[in-house]
Protein backbone atom coordinates (compact mmCIF):
# COMPACT_ATOMS: atom_id res chain seq x y z
CA UNK A 1 0.00 0.00 0.00
CA UNK A 2 1.16 3.54 -0.76
CA UNK A 3 -0.06 6.63 1.04
CA UNK A 4 -2.14 8.78 -1.27
CA UNK A 5 -1.14 12.39 -1.77
CA UNK A 6 -3.59 14.98 -0.46
CA UNK A 7 -5.43 15.61 -3.73
CA UNK A 8 -5.58 11.89 -4.52
CA UNK A 9 -7.03 11.18 -1.09
CA UNK A 10 -9.65 13.93 -1.48
CA UNK A 11 -10.76 12.29 -4.74
CA UNK A 12 -10.83 8.84 -3.13
CA UNK A 13 -13.17 10.15 -0.42
CA UNK A 14 -15.46 11.69 -3.03
CA UNK A 15 -15.34 8.63 -5.30
CA UNK A 16 -16.32 6.41 -2.34
CA UNK A 17 -19.24 8.71 -1.43
CA UNK A 18 -20.80 9.96 -4.67
CA UNK A 19 -23.05 7.78 -6.84
CA UNK A 20 -24.74 8.25 -10.19
CA UNK A 21 -27.78 10.51 -9.78
CA UNK A 22 -26.49 12.40 -6.73
CA UNK A 23 -26.53 16.15 -6.20
CA UNK A 24 -23.12 17.55 -5.27
CA UNK A 25 -21.37 20.90 -4.80
CA UNK A 26 -17.99 22.21 -5.87
CA UNK A 27 -17.74 25.14 -3.47
CA UNK A 28 -14.63 26.58 -5.16
CA UNK A 29 -14.84 25.90 -8.89
CA UNK A 30 -11.43 27.40 -9.68
CA UNK A 31 -10.20 25.99 -12.98
CA UNK A 32 -12.93 23.33 -13.06
CA UNK A 33 -10.95 20.19 -12.28
CA UNK A 34 -13.09 19.14 -9.32
CA UNK A 35 -16.30 20.20 -11.08
CA UNK A 36 -15.45 17.90 -13.99
CA UNK A 37 -14.49 15.07 -11.61
CA UNK A 38 -17.83 15.42 -9.80
CA UNK A 39 -19.74 15.61 -13.11
CA UNK A 40 -18.22 12.29 -14.12
CA UNK A 41 -19.20 10.73 -10.78
CA UNK A 42 -22.85 11.85 -10.82
CA UNK A 43 -23.46 10.77 -14.42
CA UNK A 44 -26.23 12.01 -16.70
CA UNK A 45 -28.88 11.84 -13.98
CA UNK A 46 -26.94 13.75 -11.32
CA UNK A 47 -26.35 17.45 -10.77
CA UNK A 48 -23.25 19.47 -9.91
CA UNK A 49 -23.48 23.02 -8.55
CA UNK A 50 -20.16 24.84 -8.79
CA UNK A 51 -19.50 28.21 -7.13
CA UNK A 52 -16.81 30.81 -7.61
CA UNK A 53 -16.59 34.57 -7.06
CA UNK A 54 -14.30 35.17 -10.04
CA UNK A 55 -15.54 35.37 -13.61
CA UNK A 56 -12.20 33.93 -14.76
CA UNK A 57 -12.89 30.78 -12.73
CA UNK A 58 -16.46 30.46 -14.00
CA UNK A 59 -15.25 30.79 -17.60
CA UNK A 60 -12.44 28.25 -17.13
CA UNK A 61 -14.83 25.78 -15.50
CA UNK A 62 -17.47 26.19 -18.22
CA UNK A 63 -14.83 25.66 -20.90
CA UNK A 64 -13.52 22.48 -19.23
CA UNK A 65 -17.05 21.07 -18.86
CA UNK A 66 -17.96 21.88 -22.48
CA UNK A 67 -14.78 20.23 -23.73
CA UNK A 68 -15.72 17.06 -21.84
CA UNK A 69 -19.36 17.25 -22.98
CA UNK A 70 -20.80 17.25 -19.46
CA UNK A 71 -21.99 20.86 -19.09
CA UNK A 72 -25.67 19.79 -19.13
CA UNK A 73 -25.30 18.16 -15.70
CA UNK A 74 -23.64 21.22 -14.14
CA UNK A 75 -24.64 24.67 -13.03
CA UNK A 76 -21.69 27.04 -12.63
CA UNK A 77 -22.59 30.00 -10.45
CA UNK A 78 -20.81 33.34 -10.15
CA UNK A 79 -21.39 33.78 -6.42
CA UNK A 80 -19.85 32.89 -3.09
CA UNK A 81 -20.18 29.38 -1.66
CA UNK A 82 -21.88 30.80 1.42
CA UNK A 83 -24.92 31.39 -0.85
CA UNK A 84 -25.37 27.67 -1.58
CA UNK A 85 -28.83 27.46 0.02
CA UNK A 86 -30.07 30.18 -2.38
CA UNK A 87 -29.30 27.94 -5.35
CA UNK A 88 -29.55 24.34 -4.14
CA UNK A 89 -32.75 23.08 -2.54
CA UNK A 90 -32.21 19.33 -2.97
CA UNK A 91 -30.38 17.13 -0.47
CA UNK A 92 -26.63 17.10 -1.15
CA UNK A 93 -24.49 13.96 -1.15
CA UNK A 94 -21.06 15.62 -1.19
CA UNK A 95 -19.21 18.89 -1.45
CA UNK A 96 -15.59 19.81 -2.06
CA UNK A 97 -13.57 22.94 -1.26
CA UNK A 98 -10.06 23.93 -2.30
CA UNK A 99 -9.31 26.82 0.04
CA UNK A 100 -6.89 29.55 -0.92
CA UNK A 101 -6.64 31.37 -4.24
CA UNK A 102 -7.26 30.55 -7.88
CA UNK A 103 -4.11 29.01 -9.38
CA UNK A 104 -2.75 31.25 -12.12
CA UNK A 105 -4.70 34.29 -10.93
CA UNK A 106 -4.10 37.15 -8.51
CA UNK A 107 -3.28 35.99 -4.99
CA UNK A 108 -5.27 38.80 -3.38
CA UNK A 109 -8.65 37.13 -4.08
CA UNK A 110 -8.80 34.32 -1.53
CA UNK A 111 -11.38 32.26 0.28
CA UNK A 112 -12.31 33.84 3.62
CA UNK A 113 -12.87 32.25 7.03
CA UNK A 114 -16.33 33.76 7.57
CA UNK A 115 -17.76 32.71 4.20
CA UNK A 116 -16.16 29.27 4.33
CA UNK A 117 -17.62 28.52 7.77
CA UNK A 118 -21.01 29.91 6.68
CA UNK A 119 -20.91 27.61 3.63
CA UNK A 120 -19.99 24.61 5.81
CA UNK A 121 -22.88 25.33 8.19
CA UNK A 122 -25.32 25.54 5.29
CA UNK A 123 -23.98 22.46 3.52
CA UNK A 124 -24.07 20.35 6.68
CA UNK A 125 -27.78 21.10 7.03
CA UNK A 126 -28.44 19.98 3.43
CA UNK A 127 -26.03 17.03 3.50
CA UNK A 128 -27.67 13.60 3.61
CA UNK A 129 -26.67 11.09 6.25
CA UNK A 130 -23.70 9.26 4.75
CA UNK A 131 -22.72 12.36 2.77
CA UNK A 132 -19.33 14.01 2.97
CA UNK A 133 -17.71 17.43 2.72
CA UNK A 134 -14.04 17.39 1.72
CA UNK A 135 -11.82 20.44 2.20
CA UNK A 136 -8.32 20.73 0.81
CA UNK A 137 -6.77 23.48 2.90
CA UNK A 138 -4.02 25.53 1.29
CA UNK A 139 -2.76 28.06 3.83
CA UNK A 140 0.69 29.24 2.70
CA UNK A 141 -0.59 32.65 1.58
CA UNK A 142 -1.58 35.84 3.37
CA UNK A 143 -4.80 35.16 5.30
CA UNK A 144 -4.44 31.40 4.83
CA UNK A 145 -3.45 30.55 8.38
CA UNK A 146 -6.40 32.51 9.78
CA UNK A 147 -8.79 30.55 7.57
CA UNK A 148 -7.08 27.25 8.40
CA UNK A 149 -7.44 27.90 12.13
CA UNK A 150 -11.07 29.01 11.86
CA UNK A 151 -12.03 25.94 9.82
CA UNK A 152 -10.19 23.63 12.23
CA UNK A 153 -11.89 25.24 15.24
CA UNK A 154 -15.28 24.91 13.56
CA UNK A 155 -14.70 21.28 12.53
CA UNK A 156 -13.45 20.34 16.00
CA UNK A 157 -16.58 21.86 17.56
CA UNK A 158 -19.01 19.72 15.55
CA UNK A 159 -20.95 17.17 17.60
CA UNK A 160 -19.36 13.75 17.17
CA UNK A 161 -22.74 11.98 17.22
CA UNK A 162 -23.74 13.84 14.04
CA UNK A 163 -20.43 14.40 12.20
CA UNK A 164 -17.20 12.44 12.01
CA UNK A 165 -14.24 14.72 11.32
CA UNK A 166 -11.00 13.48 9.79
CA UNK A 167 -7.71 15.30 9.22
CA UNK A 168 -5.30 13.81 6.67
CA UNK A 169 -1.87 15.33 6.28
CA UNK A 170 1.82 14.66 5.90
CA UNK A 171 3.46 16.11 9.00
CA UNK A 172 7.07 16.05 7.80
CA UNK A 173 6.63 18.21 4.69
CA UNK A 174 7.94 21.77 4.56
CA UNK A 175 6.50 25.08 3.31
CA UNK A 176 2.91 24.89 4.55
CA UNK A 177 1.78 21.71 2.77
CA UNK A 178 -1.96 21.41 2.11
CA UNK A 179 -4.04 18.91 4.07
CA UNK A 180 -7.53 17.43 3.98
CA UNK A 181 -10.39 17.86 6.41
CA UNK A 182 -13.33 15.53 5.77
CA UNK A 183 -16.72 15.91 7.44
CA UNK A 184 -18.93 12.80 7.23
CA UNK A 185 -22.52 13.28 8.35
CA UNK A 186 -23.52 10.18 10.32
CA UNK A 187 -26.78 11.37 11.88
CA UNK A 188 -29.24 14.23 11.39
CA UNK A 189 -28.85 17.27 13.63
CA UNK A 190 -31.52 17.72 16.31
CA UNK A 191 -34.33 20.02 15.24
Amino acid sequence: MRLERVLQYAKTLLRDTVEIGDTVVDATAGNGHDTLFLAELVGDTGRVYAFDVQQQAVDATMSRLAEAGVQARCEVILDGHEQVANYVSKPIKAAVFNLGYLPGAAHDVITKPSTTVAALESLLQQLVVGGMIVLVIYYGHEGGKEERDRVLDYAASLPQKQVHVLRYEFINQQNDPPFVIALEKVKEFPK
